[in-house]
């Protein structure tokens, strides 16, 4: 059963792309450096792309969400904190 889970969870799908020849022989490059397969290191940076993407988008509708609630500081109170920063009278962060 644990095999079974496993082997699921690892399940592996293909996906053909162009890219460029530069990109391409950077990519030769690289796997040959490190030792990795061409698949490795794609699937890799799709993966890393995807989760700053997911993370990135997340943060924007969070963001959207605390203005629609009113959950805002001016850019006049960021601005006078900004000014203060590393003199002796610094501003506490605007809330």
């Amino acid at each position: 059963m644990c095999y079974f889970v496993y082997k699921r969870a690892h399940m592996s799908e293909t996906l053909s792309i162009r890219l460029n020849a530069e990109v391409k022989q950077r990519l030769d490059s690289l796997a040959e450096q490190t030792k990795r397969s061409k698949s490795f290191l794609a699937a890799e940076a799709i993966a890393a792309y995807v989760s700053l993407e997911e993370w990135q988008l997340g943060e924007i509708h969070a963001g959207l969400q605390d203005l629609d609630e009113g959950r805002s500081v001016s850019q006049q109170a960021v601005s006078k904190w900004l000014r203060s920063w590393g003199k002796k009278s610094e501003s506490r962060v605007p809330r």
